[in-house]
């Protein structure tokens, strides 16, 4: 019986998410936004079927995970695609990392910021709202959102004329804290108040929404609230979301799986972005 009403909820859900009406695949758009040397890193763009060249549209770009080791593009590719049936331009976003770039979390943030400043630099040309870009990402990808928004350093050769802050921030079991006895603290010792979002906290944050595990067994649980706590004493908003049981990666996308945590997170997103005024109620 407990199936029969999860298999409803699950039913429930997926229409709640059914994309517009007359939605088809997504205009896809692949620009490339750094080089370094013989490294061009990638932002692949999905436009709404209908979008109109001159129109600003709010948009959301998303950072995969992996621990600054090594990850891919197409973590978020579906999240991307269903805002673009909304009637918002998806972005994931590449960046540097150990496995394929011999690179730190360092670079990892320096290019987070670096998307974030190119498409503010750009929108006019890209059909974006530069008031309305809200950035996401799941673990390491979490981190470098929010640490885009936070954290001051690591904007060598950018222009600072142009924010690298985004709007708002969707964060999925993110790396919070890179501080001693946390995640990242062995590889980034202790030059750790550079990129931890949780030691840069201020006014003026991003308002956040936060989906996360009861057993994540790479972020500790007290850790989520104590960032949570954080926020909200420096006046930012906040929503820290548990989901019982759930280990580190359960809001992932599976093809040929389960996708109920995938489907959950992403319905108390999008009503997130629809109280920012990112997403209208649609019929």
């Amino acid at each position: 019986m407990k199936l029969f009403y999860l298999y409803l909820f699950s039913a429930a859900i997926c229409i709640f998410l059914e994309p517009q009406s007359g939605f088809g695949q997504a205009p896809v758009k692949d620009v490339i936004y750094k080089k370094i040397d013989t490294t061009a890193l990638h932002l692949k763009m999905y436009y709404p079927q209908d979008y109109v060249k001159g129109r600003k549209y709010p948009t959301i770009v998303f950072f995969f995970g992996g621990g600054w080791i090594t990850g891919s593009m197409t973590q978020f590719q579906e999240q991307a695609k269903y805002y673009a049936g909304k009637g918002m331009i998806g972005i994931t976003a590449d960046y540097r990392y150990q496995k394929r770039n011999h690179t730190t979390p360092f670079e990892a943030v320096s290019d987070a910021k670096s998307a974030i400043r190119y498409l503010r630099q750009h929108a006019l040309e890209l059909g974006i709202d530069p008031d309305k870009l809200a950035a996401g990402g799941g673990s390491a990808g979490g981190h470098l959102a929010a640490a885009a928004d936070l954290t001051p350093d690591h904007n060598k050769g950018e222009d600072l004329m142009i924010s690298s802050r985004p709007n708002a921030l969707l964060l999925f079991n993110p790396v919070f804290n890179n501080g001693p006895g946390n995640y990242g603290y062995d590889r980034i010792g202790a030059r750790y108040p550079e990129v931890s979002p949780f030691h840069n906290i201020k006014p003026g944050a991003a308002p956040s929404i936060i989906f996360f595990g009861t057993k994540d067994q790479l972020v500790a649980v007290d850790t989520a609230k104590k960032y949570q706590e954080a926020m909200k004493k420096n006046g930012n908003r906040c929503e820290l979301l548990f989901y019982e049981g759930q280990v580190h990666g359960f809001f992932n996308y599976r093809p040929s799986g389960d996708s109920y945590y995938y489907l959950l997170t992403l319905s108390k997103a999008t009503a997130f972005l629809k109280s920012l005024g990112y997403l209208k109620d649609q019929p």
